[in-house]
């Protein structure tokens, strides 16, 4: 079970939370924070004070004021004008994610919401009641609304949500748990709907998918070592520490214990003085891309803890600040970083791909081919892994140098991070892929050289990876191996 505290979740909570279904609490000292900022809320309401979100319009309506009589209406307004996302609903983990990382983000106590909210989210959480979230509609800022609307939406018993594995409207799978639907008070329907949970939700998801690939595009590339024969010279400590990145120096030293035994590997000067720079550079390559994801996941673990709504209550009440938490920019910098990381993982990949199929450039039969010239082996597996990293070029295009005006000006910079997010995603599931017909090709390379002198623990993938792809002994459909493939690269670790 994970306590949420408001500051103290971080990416290893939420994937206990999204994979292994853990249950969530509260701890009791927040909610004693959001009690205490609900009845600042509630003074507001009591005394007539004019107060952005509480007792006004949104955006650019922020100086109509709204009487008292209709403060409930103005909150179920905004959740249902709000929610107008369109596209391929979010994966559920992301919407899972949406509802931890909101109710975890209310219990900083900063937005004047009713403990029953919070309880309410984490129910449907528990209870894996997931919203239906349209993928696309959001600018980032002023944070997620349209996303955010749609998950509001169930805590009210409109909308749709997935329940037991079948899509249904809200009420009916909330009266098959016996839950009650809440109606919003005052400030309530902003709260839900104004922060980063969207954009945020998919790029703590798409950061673990992120790092589990890193570690495995490693262990794959040690496998295409000795394949070509590498040269285990360029992996030597004393050049790494030479320079002093510490991903870099990590990244040759998980090559070295890879390859520590293996017989397939050569020195330099035995076949040939040096390699290309798809196995040469494997560390500072690989090291650079540990950089940015380890840069990625500080800006994730500070932003899953962030009060990120406005406006926000301080002191009890006696302020109350409207500002701009709720803008996705430093998200959206991590996301547009991560596409980049990711995308250099597929880039060097096919790089190693097209050096385990060229004949020009191994001594291995062509194209991995068992009858060369009759069967055309791994030819056209190139051609899709070239394919896929042009794809992650178009997609790493930076979303959050884009910007463009809403709410008639009143919103007039935006940052895009949920775009870029969602592009960060597709490029994984892209350099999944490309990582998965290199591991193809790499193991039917050490076949030809021999298995028995493979290092042990290379020799330990290969064996996971026959159970899954068999030998090519003839010419047949590929894309199945390559999707079967890339679904089990998301469960192979190294270290397991």
């Amino acid at each position: 079970m994970i306590t949420l505290t408001g500051n103290s979740l971080t990416l290893e909570d939420m994937k206990r939370v999204l994979f292994n279904r853990e249950t969530v609490i509260a701890a009791p000292e927040s909610m004693d924070a959001v009690k205490k900022s609900r009845e600042a809320v509630e003074k507001i309401v009591a005394q007539q004070k004019i107060v952005y979100g509480i007792n006004t319009g949104f955006g650019k309506f922020s100086d109509v004021r709204i009487g008292e009589a209709h403060v409930r209406d103005l909150q179920l307004n905004l959740i249902r004008s709000h929610a107008c996302g369109v596209g391929e609903p979010f994966p559920e983990t992301v919407c899972k994610a949406m509802l931890l990382l909101r109710a975890n983000a209310l219990l900083k106590g900063f937005s004047g919401v009713r403990p029953l909210v919070i309880e309410m989210l984490m129910e449907l959480l528990n209870r894996e009641i997931i919203p239906v979230v349209p993928s696309q509609g959001s600018l980032g800022a002023s944070g997620d609304l349209a996303p955010l609307s749609h998950l509001a939406l169930v805590l009210i018993g409109e909308g749709e949500v997935i329940y037991k594995g079948q899509r249904m409207i809200s009420l009916d799978a909330l009266k098959k748990e016996g839950m009650v639907p809440i109606t919003l008070e005052a400030k309530e329907g902003l709260a839900l709907i104004n922060g980063t949970q969207a954009m945020t939700a998919l790029g703590g998801i798409a950061y673990l998918e992120a790092e589990q690939i890193a570690y495995l595009s490693e262990w794959i590339a040690a496998m295409t070592m000795e394949g070509l024969n590498g040269i285990m010279d360029a992996f030597a400590e004393e050049i790494h520490l030479a320079r002093g990145y510490s991903q870099q120096i990590k990244t040759a030293e998980r090559i070295r214990n890879y390859l520590f035994d293996s017989k397939l590997t050569t020195v330099q000067g035995e076949l040939r003085v040096q390699d290309a720079y798809s196995l040469r550079c494997i560390p500072q390559v690989h090291g650079a891309s540990w950089q940015a994801l380890d840069f990625i996941k500080d800006k994730l673990e500070i932003e899953i803890n962030a009060a990120t709504d406005n406006p926000l209550i301080f002191d009890g009440g006696k302020k109350v600040i409207s500002g701009g938490n709720f803008h996705g920019q430093p998200i959206a910098f991590a996301m547009d970083f991560m596409k980049i990381a990711v995308s250099e993982l597929a880039n060097i990949s096919e790089r190693r791909i097209e050096r385990l199929v060229n004949p020009q450039l191994n001594n291995l039969p062509p194209f991995l081919s068992p009858e060369p010239g009759l069967q055309s082996g791994a030819m056209i597996m190139q051609y899709v892994a070239a394919a896929l990293v042009s794809e992650n070029k178009t997609l790493a295009h930076p979303a959050s140098v884009d910007s463009i005006p809403s709410s008639a000006n009143q919103e007039d910079h935006v940052s895009m991070g949920t775009i870029a997010a969602r592009h960060a995603y597709q490029i994984i599931q892209n350099t999944q892929k490309v990582l998965s017909i290199e591991l193809i090709c790499a193991m039917q390379a050490v076949e030809f050289l021999g298995v028995e002198k493979m290092a042990s623990k290379t020799r330990e993938l290969f064996e996971k990876g026959r159970k899954i792809v068999p030998s090519i002994k003839k010419d047949r459909m590929f894309s199945k191996d390559i999707e079967r493939m890339s679904e089990e690269l998301k469960v192979l670790h190294p270290f397991d």
